[in-house]
């Protein structure tokens, strides 16, 4: 056989470098299907349900209407494929506290002590804050807003919505309360990795209440109401968030110290690491 057709055999520092990379795959792969799993084990269960499902949905519309109307369904697989997607949606959304606890599964081997004790609690509160966004919406926001549009309708005009259009309508609600509900976990953040200061952040509230109203012109349906909702909890977040966000640093700090880290570290700049790579490449040039 030829030297040609023999094959080079693999450097073992590639081995090494390949290996962990495969499994981290695999691992990644597993938790995805554990994932999946388990949010098609819930969607299985609450299938049978999915109609009553969707009349709890739309009682806050419902109790708003003439005892003699109702929703209506303009498409003709609606019935069936609204409820059913409805029913995934929930099981998505019950399943997040599952999905959040893979991820963290994932991703925790790679911090340092300290890190894990400081991410994993804001993990936890932002499920917390998220749910408790979702519900403000149903019990606070939508009797409110449903209140409105019905008692605005103009005389003669029958308010009968689509159930396809309604889904839509709530599930955007659902997703821009928990989103907003999310502020103060977006503000210890910044604070936590130096993007921005507490006094910085304190000085910026005027353009952070201007900003809160307007994603609450753009998130929320174009009334007055459900604009104001959204907008004055984020502001009151936006303000526990600065005001934990010190805890939260001081926290950080102590478990760094305790975790023999330097307090003077910085991270290097591009001339030093550069300067470095030099020297790096120099000390393997000397070694051949």
């Amino acid at each position: 056989m030829s030297s040609k057709n023999k094959q080079r055999p693999a450097s073992p520092e590639l081995a090494d470098t390949e290996q962990p990379f495969i499994s981290h795959l695999v691992e990644l792969r597993d938790r995805l299907l554990r994932s999946l799993l388990v949010v098609a084990v819930v969607f299985l269960v609450l299938m049978p349900f999915s109609n009553q499902l969707f009349t709890m949905l739309s009682g806050p519309l419902l109790v708003h209407l003439p005892k003699d109307r109702g929703m209506i369904a303009i498409e003709v697989a609606s019935p069936f494929l609204i409820p059913f997607k409805l029913t995934l949606f929930l099981a998505v959304f019950i399943s997040i506290p599952w999905l959040l606890y893979q991820a963290w599964s994932f991703i925790a081997p790679g911090l340092y002590r300290h890190e894990r004790r400081l991410v994993l609690p804001l993990l936890v509160s932002s499920t917390l804050l998220f749910y408790t966004g979702a519900a403000f919406a149903y019990f606070v926001v939508f009797p409110l807003v449903f209140a409105f549009f019905t008692s605005t309708a103009p005389a003669g005009v029958s308010v009968m919505t689509d159930i396809s259009r309604y889904l839509d309508f709530v599930l955007t609600l659902f997703f821009a309360f928990g989103a907003a509900f999310e502020v103060p976990i977006v503000t210890v953040l910044l604070v936590w990795t130096g993007v921005a200061t507490r006094e910085g952040l304190r000085e910026k509230r005027p353009y952070v209440i201007v900003a809160a109203f307007v994603i609450g012109m753009l998130l929320t349906p174009p009334d007055v109401i459900s604009q104001t909702l959204l907008a004055v909890p984020m502001w009151i977040l936006f303000e526990l968030g600065v005001f934990f966000s010190g805890w939260f640093v001081h926290q950080a700090e102590s478990a760094a110290r305790e975790a023999g880290h330097d307090d003077d570290y910085r991270p290097m700049s591009q001339a030093e690491m550069d300067d470095e790579l030099d020297r790096i490449e120099s000390g393997e040039k000397e070694q051949q």
